[in-house]
């Protein structure tokens, strides 16, 4: 390289570096679904859903209602109250009666407040009013999603488990969790976590680190095919077993689980704070 053009050379490099380092800083994250899956310890299945074709009038929904939501500190259950005008379980109700692949939908609530379904399922537009059952809530979640199971018709494809206090779901990521389910069995809505998580024991002290590209936060609807389901809370009964969420019940069998890439905005409202979150991202369409 000749010798008077090496300034100009480190000139351009440096012009480059500084470039490059503006764009980090300023780039926007990338969505879940953009994120590497394999780095997260999962397939190319559990994001893209092309190989399972989800039939029309396939999956019934099973809106959970039911939860008091004792830390939200409110008169009535979370879930009831209002969020830009309307209930904040009315939006998961909107939305699964919308989806083409949805033919039908079971609400586990306690009676008294069903009239907040009626009310919104009488406004649904003529396309929209699937046939609609009811179920009463259990005493822990998993007696709820029994009950709700119940309800569902004879030789539904798939359910569509959802907790009525997510009033932020895409439609677009639950017809991607259905997919999945559809090819593998169970599917969950989840997102990588993003803090670091350490293992504490009872005296407070950390007793390891998590490897986070390994955790992710799940979240609903979690869809399953009902036979299977059947066949989980048969074991459930047996073992006595506890489970926190529903597709636990398929991992209890050893089963496979296929994580879907989900949406962050996805929150569950538990507390005062999470409503002004919910907020946003419902005026946004974040």
């Amino acid at each position: 390289i000749p010798q008077q053009s090496a300034p100009a050379l480190w000139l351009a490099a440096s012009v480059a570096a500084a470039i490059g380092a503006l764009w980090g800083w300023f780039a926007p994250a990338p969505r879940p679904a953009e994120l590497d899956p394999y780095s997260h310890g999962i397939s190319m299945m559990a994001v893209s859903s092309e190989q399972a074709v989800v039939p029309d009038g396939s999956v019934t929904a099973i809106l959970l209602a039911g939860g008091v939501g004792k830390r939200m500190g409110a008169a009535i259950p979370k879930q009831y109250l209002e969020l830009n005008g309307q209930a904040i379980a009315t939006y998961s109700l909107r939305m699964f009666a919308a989806m083409p692949q949805v033919g039908e939908l079971v609400v586990v609530c306690n009676p008294d407040w069903k009239y907040i379904f009626e009310d919104a399922y009488n406004a649904l537009p003529e396309a929209d009013k699937k046939p609609i059952q009811w179920a009463l809530p259990g005493d822990e979640r998993q007696d709820s999603v029994y009950n709700g199971l119940q309800a569902v018709r004879d030789g539904a494809p798939l359910v569509a488990i959802h907790d009525t206090a997510r009033p932020c779901t895409k439609p677009s990521d639950a017809a991607k969790c259905m997919s999945d389910a559809m090819a593998v069995g169970a599917a969950v809505l989840g997102v990588p976590v993003k803090p670091t998580i350490k293992e504490v024991g009872a005296d407070g002290l950390v007793e390891k680190t998590l490897q986070r590209a390994k955790l992710w936060e799940v979240q609903t609807p979690q869809c399953i095919k009902p036979e299977l389901l059947r066949e989980g809370f048969e074991l459930v009964k047996k073992e006595n077993l506890e489970v926190t969420d529903d597709v636990s019940i398929i991992e209890a069998m050893g089963l496979p689980v296929i994580i879907t890439a989900g949406s962050y905005s996805n929150l569950k409202i538990t507390t005062p704070d999470d409503l002004t979150i919910a907020q946003r991202f419902i005026e946004t369409g974040e």
